[in-house]
């Protein structure tokens, strides 16, 4: 346990090691490794992440693809934990990914990396949070009809009850910073706490039945899908690759921790072993009192998790208590979503990078460490993509398969550029994965890959104007405004993060030997 004393030198000494890597201190460090270690697992909201949009991976194949799915995306993820954590330790601020792209390219190509990296990064942080809030109201709607079951929310509605959502956590991150930390450190004991509690209530009641050991771990029905059994089953990975996929976004606190090269990394590391196996435990009893899956996804709203709890615990009182821990886990998870986003929208505007760069970049001065104009841009962009939802049912899919592509594609980019560099400019990064770096950073790459690919295509064939999965068209459309602001903009007048040229060049930012 550090004292204070302690944590003024290694605040010190953090503030000089940013600005070494071109920035001034603006934000005050207020949070160690237990605080950033649960807005992680905050974030992750594993049970949330999992239920969520769990009628995805019952269409895909029911219980062989959730268990077996979120022990495979476990595995994969943490390989990009550990090249998150090496480049992040080297290059702890809270501008990125962006930041390290353009370190870590050659003079040649680091400013279109960066410009790209970066806009990954922020529109990844703004459709993440956008699916939180949205799968949040879902729950809500799910909750209500527990009770009114012949009430069918409208699409309004639900969109209503997400407006709400959107302002009870922008009154937390605005106004009530300082007790962030403290917030997810309750969410850490809510969440586990909630896991327990919802384990021994589902395996004690099971009132729908209890399913044998060759159902809840082998069974896998691929025919509500209509994809081939092969694909059905990465098809229905999206809840596990949704829970994993923010995993890098407390790196856009960095410059709120105390002694960020060593911290982020154990964090970022040791997060996905946690939530793992917290996400077994929370499974199991789901898949050995399982309902009937084809009962479960005939509800109309889309949100099965309510009647499922309603039918395991045999009264509408017990399911709703249940889903009251995961809607508590959800609204938790919205306000370290928003935080954390609404950094990642800071610092890019703090790079010139985002239109009208100077009002977004301003922080306070009422409002001590809140970037304020940057949380309003973040929400302001969410609430008009929510609208999205009026002419889709399936856009709550498109937001999540959107963050997990872009997130994904923004970690990717500086672990691929340093692996085309022979790992030469990590090589003295205080976590150093050493002779095993260059595996773990491919099979990190490789998966993120797949993952663009995968989460891209519909949950169901043949397709529908309700089933459609506008992931694409979305990250299109972002893609579009980019390149647009660049051409009009950027290329004028982005010049990439403040760096403090080194007297001797690594060799993997020469042009001749990098990417």
């Amino acid at each position: 346990m550090m004292n204070f004393k302690d944590e003024v030198d290694l605040d010190a000494i953090a503030r000089a090691g940013l600005e070494k890597l071109g920035y001034k201190q603006e934000m005050t460090r207020s949070r160690g490794l237990v605080q950033i270690l649960f807005m992680t697992l905050a974030i992750m909201a594993v049970p949330f992440g999992l239920t969520t949009p769990i009628a995805t991976s019952l269409v895909g194949g029911g219980p062989a693809v959730i268990i077996w799915g979120w022990i495979l995306v476990a595995v994969l993820t943490q390989t990009l934990a550990f090249s998150l954590a090496e480049i992040c330790s080297k290059y702890p601020t809270s501008a990125g990914a962006y930041y390290w792209c353009y370190r870590l390219a050659s003079p040649r190509t680091r400013l279109l990396a960066s410009w790209i990296n970066g806009w990954l990064t922020v529109v990844g942080g703004w459709m993440v949070d956008l699916s939180v809030k949205f799968g949040t109201a879902q729950l809500i709607v799910a909750g209500v009809g527990i009770y009114y079951p012949e009430w069918n929310a409208t699409a309004s509605q639900t969109y209503m009850i997400f407006l709400g959502v959107t302002t009870v956590a922008g009154i937390f991150c605005i106004f009530f910073n300082r007790l962030l930390p403290t917030v997810d450190i309750l969410c850490a004991c809510w969440t586990g706490l909630g896991i327990i509690i919802i384990s021994v209530c589902l395996l004690a009641t099971a009132a729908a039945g209890r399913r044998p050991v060759s159902f809840a771990l082998g069974n896998f029905d691929p025919s509500l899908s209509g994809w081939t059994p092969e694909w059905s089953f990465f098809i229905g990975l999206l809840p596990p690759a949704y829970t994993f996929s923010a995993i890098g976004m407390i790196i856009n606190m960095a410059e709120e921790v105390h002694n960020p090269s060593q911290i982020l990394p154990k964090a970022i590391v040791s997060s996905v072993p946690i939530g793992a196996l917290s996400g077994v435990v929370f499974l199991l009893p789901i898949l050995f009192t399982l309902p009937d899956v084809a009962t479960l996804l005939q509800v109309s709203s889309g949100q099965p998790t309510g009647l499922m709890f309603t039918l395991i615990m045999g009264s509408r009182a017990g399911g709703f208590g249940l889903l009251f821990i995961i809607l508590g886990i959800g609204m938790f998870c919205s306000i370290s979503t928003s935080c954390a986003g609404s950094r990642a929208t800071w610092a890019f505007a703090r790079d010139k990078a985002i239109p009208f760069h100077r009002c977004f970049s301003k922080i306070g001065p009422y409002l001590e460490d809140v970037p304020a104009n940057a949380y309003a841009l973040s929400t302001v962009i969410q609430v008009l993509l929510g609208l999205v939802y009026l002419c889709s049912s399936a856009a709550f899919n498109a937001f999540a398969g959107v963050a997990v592509i872009c997130l994904g594609a923004s970690y990717a980019m500086p672990v691929a550029i340093s692996l085309m560099n022979g790992r030469r400019d990590v090589h003295d990064a205080p976590f150093n994965l050493g002779r095993f770096g260059t595996f773990i950073n491919a099979v990190a790459v490789l998966w993120i890959m797949f993952v663009t690919v995968l989460f891209s295509m519909p949950a169901v064939i043949p397709v529908t104007r309700w089933s459609m999965n506008y992931a694409s068209a979305v990250f299109v459309g972002f893609a579009v405004i980019s390149a647009v602001w660049y051409i009009i903009n950027g290329r004028f007048y982005y010049r990439g993060p403040p760096i403090q040229e080194e007297p001797t060049r690594s060799s993997g930012s020469s042009d001749s030997a990098s990417y």
